[in-house]
């Protein structure tokens, strides 16, 4: 693996990855239809191994990295997280294990405790059991009960997450009162963004306005009855927004994400974008990378820009919007997120959102299939 000496002053403009996200392992025991994960896992199948992991973490905290996020697929079935946990604690990071729960015993939830593991979010697929194990074709939901106990045994903030979608915005009161009761401190209510496995199921995914109205007034409800006890976040999907969001606080701003593989990533869905030249940790030193590479500068500033975002004084609040979303609907990364009413082919997403009802007749539910199996080199 390149290693680096001297961190290079870097260019103009050019900040610090403040936030890493080190997706150990594309493997999983869930299958979930909604999954962020690439459809086409088997093009990431060799993982870094755990010195590898040691020195991306090393390279991103000289560079300024404070925060530190242990995600997958699922990092509990990489047998080094406790090594990794205990070498980022030493580093000074703060950090994060973004589970599913399943292998959170309670033996190895010590062991990460005393490794240094600050923070633990738990993801849930609904509040009921039926449609928690449909969603990830799995037998987890009492499972996952389980490790909220554990979580909270273990003195770690209790932060669940849970995906919105057309099948489970009718559930949304429900599945507070269920965070309530395993103790959580805060809800992510994140409904679906259309990328990976969702994009796959879209139409299947898709709710109607008015069952996000409902759902959001019910979560208003709930925050004033509750109040300070546990924060609600509800994070409307994009295609029913007027304006795009600030996709990642702009493209290579704050946001590292390292694959499984070694690949660096300006974002999750990075490695789905036509003429990125995405460096790999393997060969080059993460200061080149963040600061000098072809990736990470493509869509940094505006100079890229199209109209109408070029000219448009909101391009300093959204950057332009979801580059991701911008290809996946329009063809061209370079386009104006086409969430945005402004864009010329805003019509895209208004017709997504109207034909959906009717196409999800004729096409069937695709859960996330499993990545080949892979070894640490």
């Amino acid at each position: 693996m390149a290693g680096s000496i001297n961190t290079p002053t870097p260019p103009v403009g050019v900040g610090q990855p403040l936030w890493l996200l080190a997706e150990l392992t594309y493997r999983c025991p869930l299958h979930c239809v909604f999954c962020y994960n690439p459809v086409q896992l088997k093009q990431a199948s060799s993982e870094l191994t755990t010195a590898d992991w040691v020195e991306v973490m090393r390279q991103a905290r000289q560079l300024g990295a404070a925060q530190l996020g242990f995600s997958g697929g699922e990092p509990l079935v990489r047998d080094d997280l406790e090594e990794l946990v205990q070498e980022a604690h030493r580093l000074g990071y703060y950090t994060n294990l973004i589970t599913s729960g399943v292998g959170l015993t309670p033996a190895r939830a010590q062991r990460l405790k005393d490794a240094g593991l600050d923070h633990v979010q738990l993801s849930f697929q609904d509040s009921t059991r039926e449609l928690n194990d449909f969603l990830s074709h799995t037998k987890t939901f009492e499972l996952k009960k389980k490790v909220a106990q554990t979580i909270k045994a273990h003195d770690w903030p209790m932060v669940m997450n849970c995906v919105l979608h057309r099948h489970n915005l009718p559930h949304v009161g429900q599945i507070i009162e269920m965070a309530l009761d395993l103790g959580a401190e805060y809800l992510e209510l994140a409904n679906v963004q259309y990328y990976g496995w969702a994009w796959v199921n879209r139409d299947h995914l898709m709710p109607t306005r008015a069952q996000l109205q409902e759902a959001e007034a019910v979560v208003q409800g709930w925050r004033e009855h509750i109040g300070k006890q546990c924060r609600l976040l509800f994070v409307v999907p994009d295609y029913f927004e007027e304006r795009p969001k600030a996709c990642m606080n702009g493209w290579g701003s704050v946001f590292l994400s390292i694959a499984p593989d070694g690949l660096a990533m300006p974002c999750h869905n990075a490695r789905d974008l036509p003429g990125l030249q995405l460096p790999n940790v393997r060969e080059q030193p993460i200061a080149d990378i963040w600061q000098r590479s072809q990736a990470f500068n493509a869509y940094r500033g505006q100079d890229w820009m199209q109209e109408p975002c070029r000219s448009c004084d909101e391009r300093y609040k959204d950057f332009g919007g979801c580059r991701c979303q911008a290809f996946m609907v329009t063809g061209d990364a370079a386009a104006t997120d086409p969430v945005c009413s402004k864009s010329p082919q805003h019509e895209k997403i208004v017709e997504f959102v109207r034909r959906a009802p009717e196409r999800r007749q004729s096409i069937p539910i695709v859960h996330r299939s499993d990545p080949q199996p892979c070894a640490r080199a």
